[in-house]
């Protein structure tokens, strides 16, 4: 591992302490009411298995300001919460290791950096292919036992045009949220 390497991986870390701050709980608390809001609202349902929404902006912010590990924290209990609010069908702690994981992608690639397209795209892309087109397919397939090889081509397609679409709005929003909010927190 190198110096830097080791630096950052300690620099992620320790953003933990941070969860002890007013206004970071605070901060969390809002994005958090924000994400319930916006899953209520914002978001597309196109059958059984393919959710089109952007309840997930609020934790992008969170990745992108605190960090992995305050986010994967945020993530799961969002996950939880929105099960809750929802009251959709039975809990499955799948879906709740896949927001967590999620949120560790993005921490790890925007967090302590500056907002570049690359870094947003490839933070989109590896969650796109790693949870939403991987782990969230594979528990869709223990929950319902529909066959991954019927319920995967939607599930390629709805990400693979997503992608610009939640990259350029991620990149706009995270722009915004550098220059506005973020000098609170420094």
């Amino acid at each position: 591992m190198s110096k830097e390497q080791a630096i950052s991986s300690k620099t992620q870390l320790s953003s933990l302490s941070r969860l002890k701050e007013t206004k970071v709980l605070t901060f969390c608390g809002m994005m958090g009411a924000l994400a319930v809001v916006l899953g209520y609202v914002a978001t597309i349902k196109v059958g059984q298995y393919i959710r089109i929404g952007f309840s997930g902006l609020p934790n992008q912010v969170v990745d992108y300001l605190f960090g992995p590990w305050i986010g994967a924290i945020f993530g799961g209990a969002m996950d939880v919460i929105k099960w809750f609010a929802s009251g959709d069908g039975n809990f499955f702690p799948g879906f709740t290791i896949t927001a967590m994981l999620g949120a560790i992608i993005y921490g790890f690639f925007l967090y302590k950096k500056p907002v570049k397209v690359w870094n947003v795209v490839l933070s989109q892309l590896v969650v796109k292919i790693v949870c939403n087109i991987i782990l969230n397919t594979l528990w869709l397939n223990m929950l319902y036992g529909q066959a991954i090889a019927a319920i995967l081509p939607g599930r390629l397609l709805s990400n693979a045009i997503m992608l610009p679409i939640d990259s350029f709005i991620m990149y706009v929003l995270l722009n915004v949220v550098n220059k506005v909010i973020r000098p609170y927190f420094d």
